[in-house]
C-alpha cells in the first residue's frame, strides 16, 4: 500500500494500514511536519519526502492519495494509465468500521455544520468521532480510538476517489461554482463529484438537502436518490422537513417534531439557519432528546475564521471570514453586514465568477483592498464600480489601509473569495495573520 501525502489523513491511513498488515510506504513531494514523522516512525512505516520514487510508488497493489493532490501530477496520471486503484483515506477508513457515518459536503457552511452536527451529538453523551476536514484522521480514530459514530466533512477531492464508502445520514448543503481549476473549469464535473455523497445509500439511509438549490433539485430529478429525503427551508413549503415558522424552528422526523425559538439559536444569518436546519434534522433523525438538540443549537460558539469577530477598534468592527476561499461563501458574509464594509478581497483566483457579489458590493462596500500577487482580475472587474479601491501585497499592509479608509460605524471584512496559498500557508494562516495585525493596531 502506497500513501501519498503525509499530512493529517495521510499519516492516518499509513497507519491504519501498517495495522491490517498490509506492506505500507509513504511518499510526499512535500516536507513532512515533525508531528507526522514521529508518528510513521513509531510504526515502522517507511517513508520519503521532498521527492517521489516512482520505482516503489508504481509498484503499488493500491494507492491512498491525498486529497489536494491534483489528478494531473505527474505521479497520478502514470498511476492510473498502468490502471493502479488509488483512493482516499476515508474510502479505506470504511473498509474497517461498521460505525455510523454522517457525512456533509457542499460548498459552503460545511465545516460549521460537521462541528454543530459533532457538538449536538458529544453534548448528547454519543460516543462520537470528527473527521474529514476537520478533527482527526478517520483512519486513524478506526485503527487506535474507534467511536460508535463519526461526522465527517468532506470535499469535492475526497468524494472523487470513494467508490464503496457509504454514508448513512449524507449532508448536501448547496452547490455553488468553487475548485473549478481542479475540474477542468466544467461546473457538472464539480457537481458529480459532490453528488458522490449519495452513492450506496439504500432506502434505510438519509438524505438531508437544501431544497431551494437549483442544482441539486436538478440532480435529484436526475438520480432519483433511494435515501429517505429531508429537504430544509426557510419556509414552510412543500414537503419540507426542516423550516421557521412564526418565529419558530421546526423539524419533522419520523421520531418526532423539534421545535425551538428562532432568536434562540447561536448562529445569526440565513446561511447559518440552514446550517442549524441540517444539524437539527440530523440529530433528531439519530433520535437526541429535543432538549438536548435545544441547548446546543443556543450554546454553539461558531467556527474559527467563519465570520469571526476579531475587535472593535475606534467604532469599526473587524470580522475574519479567512474561510471563504470562494464567491458564494463572500454573498453570504455580505449578505449579513447591515454596516458599510471596507472589503478585502484576493489570494489566488479558482475560476471565480465576482458577478454574484458585484450588487452587494456595490450596495454594501464604502472601499475594496485587494490582497494578492495578482489581483488583475479583481481590477479587471471591480474599477468603476467602487469609489476606493487600494492594493496590498502583506496582511500588515491590508489592515493598516482597512483602518485608514474605515469610518467610525463600518465593519472591516475579511472575505477573500479566493484560495490563500499566493502569500500564506493557508486560509488559518491567513486569518490569523488578519487578527494579529487587527489587534496591533
Amino acid at each position: 500500500m502506497v500513501i501519498l501525502g503525509a499530512g493529517e489523513s495521510g499519516a492516518g491511513a499509513a497507519v491504519l494500514a501498517k495495522a491490517k498488515g498490509f506492506d505500507v510506504f509513504v511518499s510526499d513531494l512535500s516536507s513532512i511536519k515533525p508531528k507526522y514523522k514521529e508518528m510513521l516512525d513509531a510504526h515502522s512505516i517507511r517513508w520519503e519526502e521532498g521527492q517521489h520514487t516512482e520505482a516503489d510508488i508504481l509498484n503499488a497493489d493500491e494507492v491512498i492519495k491525498s486529497p489536494g493532490i491534483p489528478d494531473k501530477a505527474p505521479v497520478i496520471r502514470k498511476l492510473k494509465e498502468q490502471g493502479t486503484h488509488i483512493i482516499s483515506e476515508i474510502e479505506f477508513a470504511g473498509r474497517y468500521t461498521e460505525s455510523k457515518m454522517i457525512c456533509i459536503t457542499g460548498s459552503n457552511g460545511k465545516t460549521t455544520t460537521t462541528m454543530l452536527t459533532y457538538h449536538i451529538l458529544k453534548q448528547a453523551g454519543i460516543d462520537v468521532g470528527l473527521a474529514g476536514n476537520v478533527g482527526n484522521s478517520l483512519a486513524l480514530q478506526v485503527a487506535e480510538s474507534p467511536h460508535a459514530v463519526y461526522v465527517i466533512e468532506l470535499s469535492s477531492f475526497q468524494l472523487d476517489n470513494m467508490y464503496d464508502f457509504k454514508a448513512d445520514i449524507a449532508i448536501l448543503l448547496n452547490i455553488t461554482p468553487d475548485h473549478l481549476d481542479r475540474y477542468n473549469y466544467e461546473m457538472q464535473n464539480y457537481v458529480d463529484a459532490k453528488l458522490r455523497i449519495l452513492q450506496n445509500q439504500t432506502e434505510e439511509d438519509v438524505f438531508i438537502f437544501w431544497n431551494d438549490d437549483p442544482i441539486i433539485a436538478r440532480e435529484i430529478a436526475k438520480r432519483n436518490p433511494k435515501a429517505t429525503l429531508y429537504p430544509f427551508a426557510e419556509t414552510n413549503e412543500k414537503g419540507v422537513k426542516g423550516y421557521t415558522d412564526n418565529k419558530q424552528v421546526k423539524i419533522e422526523t419520523s421520531n418526532g417534531t423539534f421545535t425551538m425559538e428562532q432568536d434562540l439559536l447561536a448562529l445569526t444569518g440565513t446561511h447559518n439557519l440552514y446550517n442549524s436546519l441540517a444539524s437539527g434534522i440530523a440529530a433528531k433523525v439519530v433520535d437526541i432528546h429535543d432538549e438536548k438538540i435545544r441547548a446546543s443549537l443556543s450554546d454553539f460558539a461558531g467556527v474559527e475564521h467563519r465570520l469571526e469577530k476579531v475587535a472593535r477598534i475606534r467604532g469599526v468592527d473587524y470580522i475574519n471570514d479567512s474561510k471563504a476561499t470562494n464567491v458564494n461563501s463572500c454573498w453570504y458574509a455580505l449578505q449579513s453586514m447591515t454596516t458599510k464594509v471596507v472589503l478585502i478581497l484576493g489570494g489566488t483566483d479558482k475560476g471565480n465568477d465576482y458577478s454574484e457579489i458585484e450588487e452587494l458590493v456595490k450596495q454594501k462596500a464604502r472601499a475594496l483592498l485587494f490582497l494578492g500577487v495578482d489581483n488583475n482580475k479583481l481590477h479587471a472587474f471591480f474599477d468603476g464600480k467602487v469609489e476606493k479601491i487600494e492594493d496590498a501585497r502583506s496582511m500588515e499592509e491590508a489592515v493598516t489601509k482597512a483602518y485608514k479608509l474605515a469610518e467610525k460605524g463600518d465593519t472591516v471584512l475579511l472575505s477573500p473569495c479566493c484560495a490563500s496559498f499566493d502569500l500564506f500557508k493557508s486560509y488559518e494562516d491567513r486569518g490569523d495573520q488578519f487578527k494579529a495585525c487587527v489587534r496591533n493596531l
